[in-house]
Parts: C-alpha cells; sequence; structure tokens
C-alpha cells in the first residue's frame, strides 16, 4: 500500500510566513543604521506589528500540538535541537569575528535565538490555552504578558523569560483562531480596510515615541529599565498589544493567497531565520553601522534591498535543502532512511538489486 501523501500546504499561509520572516531580516537590517528620519519611523513602524504578526501566525499553526509522543519528539527534533545547535554556531562566530565575550550560553539566548526557546514553552502550554475558552485564555495570556514587564534582574534574562512572555497574548490569540475567522479578512472591503489601517500605523509611528520608545516594541524589557511605573507600564502594554493586533490582521487581510516560487519559500522560513543572524552580526562586527552612517541616502536603500535578497537566497530551495542538515539533523537523517529504503525497493521490484544483498548503509551514505 503506497504512503499517505502529505497534507497540502496553503500557500496563503506560506506566503504570510514568508513575508514575515522577510521582515525579520530587513528590520534586523534596519537596527545597524542611524535612527534618523524615515529610517526610524520604518523601524518603529515594523516593529509595532511584524513580531505580533509572527507569533500569532505560529500559534495558528500550532493548534494541533499535543502531548503525544510524535509531537514531543518532533519539538525536541525541529525546535531544542536547533536551538543547541545555533547557539554553538553563533557563540563560535561572536567568538572569533566579534571578540566578544561568551556569557551565558543556552540560557540566555543570543538574538534571534529567543524564539526558539519561548516556541518550546509557547507549545507545551498550548494544550492549557487551547482547553480555556478563547476570551478567558487572551485575557489569562494578556494579564501574564503585563505581569512579566515587572520581572527583573537574571530572572528576567533567563531564557529571554520577559520577552516570552510578553509575545504569549499573541501566540495565544493565533491559536484560537480557526480557518472561518481568518475567511472574515476576505470579505469585500478587507483590504481596503486593512490597507487604510497600515497607512493609520504609519502616520502613529511618527508619534510614537510620545507613547512609547522603540525599545517597549521588542516586549523584552522591564518597566522598571522604561523609566516606567507599573501603571504606566501595563497601560504602554496593552494600548501595544492591540496596535499589534489591528497590524497583523492588516497585513494578514493583504497577504494574497496565490501558489508560487515565494509561497514554495514558506517552507524554509525557519532556515532564513536561524541563518540571517551570521550575516547581519558580520556586517554590524565589518563597521557596516558607520559606513551606513556616513552614506545615510544610500545606506538605507542597500540594506533594505538587501535583505530581501538575503531572505530570498537563503529560502531558495538549493540553498535551503543543504542548510536543513543544520536546521534539523535528525529529520534530515531520517528522510535520508527513508529514501535509502524506497531506492532499494523499488530496485528489488525492477530486478535491478538482488534482495536482502546491499547494506542499508551504502544507500544512506550516496
Amino acid at each position: 500500500m503506497p504512503a499517505p501523501s502529505p497534507p497540502a500546504r496553503d500557500p496563503w499561509l506560506d506566503n504570510a510566513k514568508m513575508a514575515l520572516v522577510t521582515l525579520v531580516v530587513v528590520g534586523h537590517g534596519i537596527a545597524l543604521l542611524p535612527a534618523d528620519g524615515w529610517v526610524g519611523r520604518f523601524y518603529d513602524f515594523l516593529y509595532a506589528w511584524h513580531m505580533p504578526a509572527f507569533v500569532l501566525v505560529t500559534g495558528y499553526l500550532s493548534r494541533a500540538f499535543t502531548y503525544a509522543p510524535e509531537r514531543l519528539w518532533q519539538l525536541v527534533r525541529t525546535v531544542a535541537v536547533p536551538y543547541l545547535v545555533f547557539e554553538c554556531l553563533m557563540a563560535l562566530f561572536r567568538l572569533h569575528f566579534g571578540g566578544e565575550e561568551l556569557v551565558d550560553l543556552f540560557t540566555d539566548p543570543h538574538w534571534p535565538l529567543w524564539f526558539l526557546p519561548a516556541l518550546i514553552c509557547w507549545r507545551l502550554v498550548t494544550p492549557l490555552f487551547r482547553a480555556l475558552p478563547a476570551l478567558t485564555a487572551v485575557v489569562l495570556a494578556a494579564g501574564l504578558s503585563v505581569w512579566s514587564g515587572t520581572i527583573q534582574g537574571d530572572t528576567a534574562e533567563l531564557f529571554d523569560l520577559t520577552r516570552m512572555l510578553g509575545f504569549l497574548p499573541f501566540f495565544v490569540l493565533g491559536l484560537h483562531l480557526t480557518p472561518e475567522r481568518l475567511e472574515r479578512l476576505r470579505a469585500p472591503g478587507a483590504r481596503w480596510l486593512a490597507a487604510a489601517a497600515l497607512g493609520g500605523l504609519w502616520l502613529l509611528a511618527a508619534h510614537i515615541d510620545d507613547l512609547a520608545a522603540t525599545h517597549w516594541l521588542y516586549w523584552a524589557t522591564p518597566y522598571a529599565e522604561l523609566g516606567a511605573s507599573d501603571l504606566r507600564g501595563t497601560v504602554t502594554r496593552l494600548v501595544l498589544f492591540g496596535i499589534g493586533v489591528v497590524g497583523t490582521l492588516a497585513f494578514l487581510a493583504l497577504v494574497p493567497r496565490l501558489s508560487g516560487w515565494f509561497s514554495r519559500m514558506g517552507a524554509a522560513t525557519l532556515v532564513v531565520y536561524l541563518c540571517h543572524g551570521f550575516f547581519v552580526r558580520g556586517l554590524e562586527f565589518s563597521g557596516y553601522g558607520e559606513w551606513a552612517a556616513d552614506h545615510p541616502a544610500m545606506a538605507p536603500l542597500l540594506t533594505i534591498g538587501g535583505g530581501v535578497l538575503l531572505s530570498l537566497t537563503l529560502a531558495a530551495p538549493p540553498v535551503s535543502r543543504r542548510l536543513m542538515i543544520l536546521v534539523d539533523p535528525f529529520g534530515r537523517a531520517e528522510q535520508q532512511v527513508k529514501e535509502a529504503v524506497q531506492l532499494s525497493v523499488v530496485a528489488q521490484e525492477t530486478g535491478n538489486l538482488p534482495a536482502m544483498q546491499t547494506p542499508l548503509a551504502e544507500n544512506v551514505t550516496r
């Protein structure tokens, strides 16, 4: 009996994932530039909603997670193992190319790698939040997010706990979305409303410092370090949560649903996310920020264009397939074993290979 074919991918979700991870790359590149004029405004506009959207989509795709052994193994294989691998690789990169000191390796995730331990924790609590009514779950997650801003000291830095809890409401909101609810984003006039909403956020970005400085948009800094009382921090975080939800829904309403080369790259978003940091940090170590300050007209356009190109290059099938051995080494090994077994079976059935005479190891190493 032939093996069941894998479920068809949703091109809309793949388009959204690829667009969002590209914005992550662009945002990290822009962070190297002086935050002057439209560059600083664009950065604030982007960070007001693009990571909330990234986390919400991740939550939506995590709805089926359970404590079944195969799901737990998949979590270890596709999230925990890549975290250990890339923390080591990034540590070596920082040490040898940046001359940085390594402190609290693994317990204090470096830069974009915070997302992996956060995803482990989010998925482990998924069945608990899925069991609650949607409103109750989101309110509880929002309460934890607000409370996380009061955590200080080493506790806040442990696996980037403050940021992990800060973004939790977006993940939980994604858990309780359904295809039927998302279908409302295709209602007549939804795209016009979405464009107007993003336009409003662009206007708001010019004055967002009056509400919250850029560091608020990282959802990672304790209120006290931002110079805010717990009350002001609570109000500010709730307002930013509303802004993030509006921006996320507007973005999703504008994402095309057509299948094509861009949507096919959506299967490689984790490759892009994990690998782009080496290029961005490499630019930082090479003095790109100083060069950008001396070329204020050229640097922003070059940075944005380079970020898009880097994302597309890393997601291109010839590149992403080769990088998967780092991103998912166990999955890659399992795939090679399955391919070797299938080739052996086909060869035996066609008479090109005597049964039971070719060791599996020989097939795997080909």
